[in-house]
């Protein structure tokens, strides 16, 4: 299997990571949805970050629906609590991470992509606060119900959060100040010491 695009989205790294988690072998290419967008065309049409060519030469496509395929193959590994209760717990942080995410690129992109003079600020002003909701709530989950952070006991929760705190730390620091979110920095931390998180550097 083949793994698109560059690991510097929070999405394509949360799907490196986790199929290293899960002893599945793949092959990750760098292709850029930007610099390289005819490349990556030519893998897949929709230039969606991450893509995954399946061994059939299928091409699937957005993190969660790839990381759905990876758990089935995995089976019975798993990043995902089997107990109810517990799966409700993990898909809202996941939830809560992934918004975090989307609202972090949508930030960097309305900077670096759109000309100044057609910014909304209302708009971006709407999007922080929304950025600064979930991560208050990915703060007080932390707190509350501490996620497990070693290569045997992290899960997909814990995955995406730390992939998502990490990039809003390197794209966003200004905004969101570290010093603010103790729990989701020392978490962050721990997470990006594990084999899996460095052979997946967010550059």
């Amino acid at each position: 299997m083949q793994l698109i695009g560059m690991l510097d989205s929070p999405f394509v790294r949360r799907v490196s990571i986790s199929l290293q988690l899960l002893g599945i072998p793949f092959e990750h290419q760098s292709v850029s949805v930007f610099s390289t967008f005819e490349q990556f065309r030519q893998i897949n049409p929709v230039v969606k970050a991450p893509s995954l060519v399946c061994d059939d030469g299928q091409v699937l496509m957005d993190s969660s629906l790839i990381l759905d395929y990876a758990e089935a193959l995995a089976a019975p590994r798993s990043l995902m609590p089997a107990a109810i209760g517990e799966r409700q717990h993990a898909l809202r942080v996941i939830g809560l991470a992934l918004a975090a995410c989307e609202k972090t690129i949508q930030i960097v992109y309305e900077r670096n992509l759109r000309p100044l003079e057609k910014q909304h600020e209302p708009w971006v002003a709407r999007v922080q606060g929304q950025l600064f909701a979930a991560y208050q709530a990915l703060e007080l989950e932390l707190r509350n119900k501490p996620l497990g952070v070693g290569s045997k006991t992290i899960s997909q929760a814990g995955v995406s959060t730390a992939v998502a705190w990490q990039c809003t730390q390197m794209m966003l620091p200004e905004i969101v100040i570290a010093a603010d979110y103790p729990a989701l920095q020392s978490y962050s931390a721990q997470a990006e010491r594990l084999a899996e998180f460095i052979a997946a550097p967010p550059i």
